[in-house]
């Protein structure tokens, strides 16, 4: 296997790090701390540059915060500075690992993303009448640092980028407990193992599909499985027979294992095809797709809340008109035309005035009192 070394100096280059400030920085330029950084750029990007190169750098202090929708999760967001680094080692490193993803990898990837995922999944519910939906139970929280890093050391050689990516990880924050009890373990083991990385990193969503690379290829390799799509912890396998199905579910918990993973056990099933393969907010049908019932309906409320707080004054209609068609282009992939009318009635009614532009999207044009 090739490795690679001597790449550090790629990373800390001006260019790469002024590329990776845009890029950080990307719809988010008037927060306050980003829109400090970019107003000192020069000197704040030299001085990054300096602490890289004496291996001074060191990562400040995570903000989180609980979501609860769709379900309770911690989400950490690093300092903007912390941010660039992230961007910039990835600039250099993803391109390496991205040679040895597998073409069904869709997250965090350039090209993919969930609506490739969602197509190649209704590629494969024509082929195949059968499906198992996995999820990874707690897959984030789970990722065990000595694991990643043997799994990063097994391309990149570069003492000071590994200097680096380990810095990254031993400064992440705690993540929600989640103790799990694996073969060979004893009672302090799950205690002992630092584990987990912060949802909210561009690293945490590279380092995922680094962690689940090699499980991949056993799916792809060893199993023999011609129906696989991953999207970082939720993957689906087709197969003629729910014989296969179940085998291939037995093999890839004892693989799993050994990355010190479990499958979810209530939301790893297997379904027939034409009942709708429920995938990344979506359900799939062979020649038809729609969002999920629970999907739409947050998104009803959240745009209900927008128009409350369009009704206030909090938010201009611009915002509005973004998020209503941010939210358009998303349910648009599947057949959403009656779910559309719906929402639009419920906006008059909380008196939010729209039309249809010629080119499909929406404006929103005022509020009316």
């Amino acid at each position: 296997m090739k490795t690679f070394n001597n790449i550090f100096t790629d990373i800390i280059t001006w260019h790469n790090l002024l590329k990776a400030a845009h890029n950080a920085g990307k719809g988010k330029r008037y927060q306050p701390d980003v829109a400090r950084f970019h107003y000192h750029l020069e000197p704040s990007l030299l001085q990054l540059q300096h602490e890289l190169a004496t291996r001074t750098y060191r990562p400040g202090p995570y903000r989180s915060f609980m979501i609860t929708d769709p379900k309770e999760r911690m989400i950490s967001a690093a300092p903007f500075r912390d941010r660039v680094v992230h961007h910039a080692l990835c600039n250099v490193i993803a391109p390496i690992f991205e040679r040895t993803f597998i073409y069904d990898s869709y997250a965090n990837r350039i090209g993919k993303g969930t609506h490739k995922a969602i197509e190649r999944c209704q590629y494969y519910s024509r082929r195949y009448p059968y499906v198992l939906k996995c999820d990874i139970r707690k897959c984030f929280p789970s990722i065990d640092h000595l694991i990643l890093k043997q799994e990063i050391r097994w391309k990149i050689t570069c003492p000071d980028t590994l200097w680096l990516c380990d810095l990254i990880l031993d400064n992440s924050n705690l993540q929600e407990e989640h103790t799990i009890y694996f073969p060979g373990d004893d009672l302090f083991t799950p205690h002992e193992r630092r584990r987990g990385l912060p949802i909210g990193n561009l690293t945490s969503q590279f380092w995922a599909n680094v962690y689940l690379n090699r499980f991949d290829h056993f799916v792809k390799e060893h199993l023999g499985v011609p129906g696989y799509v991953r999207y970082v912890d939720d993957f689906i396998l087709f197969s003629d027979k729910k014989e296969a199905l179940h085998s291939w579910k037995t093999d890839m918990e004892a693989f799993l294992g050994e990355l010190r993973l479990i499958l979810h056990p209530t939301k790893t099933q297997v379904h027939r095809v034409t009942a709708g393969v429920p995938f990344l907010g979506f359900r799939v049908f062979p020649f038809y797709r729609y969002v999920n019932k629970a999907r739409a309906h947050r998104a009803e409320r959240h745009l209900c809340k927008k128009a409350s707080a369009l009704r206030c004054g909090s938010v201009t209609p611009e915002s509005a008109e973004s998020t209503l068609n941010s939210w358009l282009g998303h349910i648009r992939f599947g057949q959403s035309r009656r779910m559309e009318g719906r929402v639009f009635r419920r906006l008059c009614e909380e008196g939010v005035e729209v039309c249809r532009h010629p080119s499909g999207s929406w404006r929103v044009l005022e509020y009316v009192s």
